[in-house]
């Protein structure tokens, strides 16, 4: 009859711990599913130091440095003048091409103590004696220059319309070209002869 007792007493004991397990998880359940399900929870600031007396723990602001002595502040910007007109600058005028021209011929010019020294009235004689008046101008007739003759019997020399002075001689032309005479000047006078006969001719101031 203990013994029965016993058991009882037992088995009653082990029902109630069960009971009390599961009544205990169904809570446990609950409060789980009960809970608001967010984002976790904000860890707390850390604390701001202590820096002692005299220093704060407030924002840092900055500022420029002052210049060192003997040395100038940077220079500000360089502000062009607005007040005074651009002026651009002139381009150069165009160059106008014109057609090249030849120049005229000039003409020969009369050296001193050579040709300028035998222009002027001089008096032809030939071989045979015969006599006449030949002009050595100074105007110019193309590249010679223009003479003239008056009296003269010798037909070489009535046809003399131009003369030169060439390597120290005198060169008396007819039309064309064609050499009448050829003198030398030897003191007041000129010597030489006439081109197509070859007498001698001589003239005298």
């Amino acid at each position: 009859m203990p013994r029965q007792i016993l058991c009882t007493v037992a088995a009653l004991a082990l029902a109630a711990s069960a009971g009390a397990c599961s009544s205990s998880r169904f809570d446990s359940g609950l409060n789980a599913s009960a809970r608001p399900v967010g984002r976790p929870a904000r860890p707390p600031l850390p604390e701001e130091p202590d820096l002692g007396p005299g220093l704060s723990s407030g924002p840092v602001t900055s500022s420029p440095l002052a210049p060192p002595p003997g040395a100038s502040a940077a220079p500000g910007p360089v502000v062009a003048n607005p007040s005074g007109p651009i002026m651009a600058e002139a381009s150069p005028p165009p160059v106008q091409q014109q057609a090249a021209i030849a120049p005229p011929p000039a003409a020969p010019v009369v050296a001193s103590g050579g040709r300028s020294a035998v222009v002027g009235g001089w008096t032809a004689k030939d071989a045979t004696g015969a006599s006449c008046r030949v002009n050595l101008a100074s105007t110019p007739a193309l590249d010679l220059y223009k003479a003239s003759s008056a009296g003269c019997a010798n037909k070489d020399l009535a046809k003399v319309t131009a003369w030169d002075y060439r390597d120290g001689e005198v060169y008396l032309y007819q039309p064309g070209g064609t050499v009448a005479a050829r003198l030398r000047p030897a003191g007041g006078a000129m010597d030489g002869a006439l081109s197509k006969s070859g007498a001698p001719l001589a003239m005298v101031r």
